[in-house]
């Protein structure tokens, strides 16, 4: 009779990347002692110690370690099984996930959330946004099932398809009343390295972090937004790229200054993906609806909107 349980180690894993008995109970919607008392049933059944428990934190042991490393491999082949068994069974998926990077809005398509519901009602339907290499890790990783918006090429190893939806140019800005502001020159690396950068947080938890436009030694402040990005260099707190459609209208509007950089950044490159060999009906109502439109001109038209929010 098997000691281990698929339940078993989704609650291991759960633990591992919440750091604590209480953040997996809340994220798999259980109370703490019966987290606990299934890791105590599991180290009983196995004879191993899986954690080691330092008050409310807890980490794993080598024996633990090994465990989730094989684990985690049976949970996203146990997933990929349901997901296959669901859609023989009634074509549509059960649940659909669209992912897209944290400069998309969902609410750019809201129109096509409405027709889709009018097609089916079988189907759940979630959002989700991450950042740079994050988005690309929630598609191999079964997190989402459609990428939409996700910037820069996508990881090696493949097992997925690409569509391009388009580029965007990105611009150097800063408020008017930062230092940078009265240098007349282009911006060079002794320029900027003395000036603190804004920069988004990579959502990534496996993938290497993807970062852009920072210099070696130069003081950053993360931030897990694009918004937020755009709101402190507003305020002066740092420097960095935006997006020229963001960025524009607070440039008119005096909020920021435009500056030349001996390094310009190339255009950003946007794509819509999905995981290969996939045929649910709603992967593909999704992706015939959304060849129709034009994704990467709503995703400029949002932030135009959000830099209106801010008077400008």
């Amino acid at each position: 009779m098997l000691k281990l349980s698929l339940d078993a180690l989704q609650i291991v894993d759960a633990i591992d990347r919440g750091g604590s008995f209480a953040a997996a109970a809340k994220e798999l919607f259980r109370v703490p002692s019966t987290i606990s008392y299934s890791v105590s049933k599991l180290e009983e059944d196995l004879g191993v110690q899986v954690f080691i428990r330092s008050g409310p934190k807890v980490l794993l042991t080598a024996a633990g370690r090994a465990l989730l490393l094989e684990g985690r491999s049976l949970l996203k082949a146990a997933q990929d099984l349901e997901h296959k068994v669901r859609r023989v069974a009634c074509g549509w998926e059960i649940e659909f996930a669209i992912g897209m990077d944290l400069m998309f809005s969902p609410l750019l398509i809201a129109d096509e959330i409405r027709a889709f519901y009018e097609v089916t009602d079988s189907t759940r339907l979630r959002t989700s946004q991450e950042a740079l290499s994050g988005a690309w890790e929630a598609l191999l990783d079964r997190r989402v099932d459609l990428l939409l918006g996700a910037a820069g090429e996508g990881p090696p190893g493949g097992g997925y398809v690409v569509e391009p939806i388009g580029s965007m140019q990105f611009i150097f800005a800063v408020a008017p009343h930062h230092p940078l502001a009265a240098v007349s020159h282009p911006l060079g690396k002794d320029d900027l390295i003395a000036h603190r950068v804004i920069s988004v947080a990579d959502s990534a938890r496996r993938l290497p972090a993807r970062t852009v436009g920072l210099l070696l030694g130069q003081d950053t402040l993360t931030v897990p937004t694009l918004r937020c990005k755009f709101e402190f260099q507003l305020a002066g707190l740092g420097v960095g790229f935006l997006p020229e459609r963001w960025a524009r209208p607070a440039i008119e509007a005096g909020l920021l200054v435009q500056k030349e950089v001996v390094e310009q950044r190339s255009p950003e490159n946007f794509y819509m993906a999905w995981r290969a060999g996939e045929q649910g009906a709603a992967l593909a109502w999704w992706i015939a609806t959304l060849r129709k439109t034009n994704l990467l001109e709503r995703l400029a038209l949002g932030w135009e909107k959000e830099s209106r929010l801010f008077g400008c």
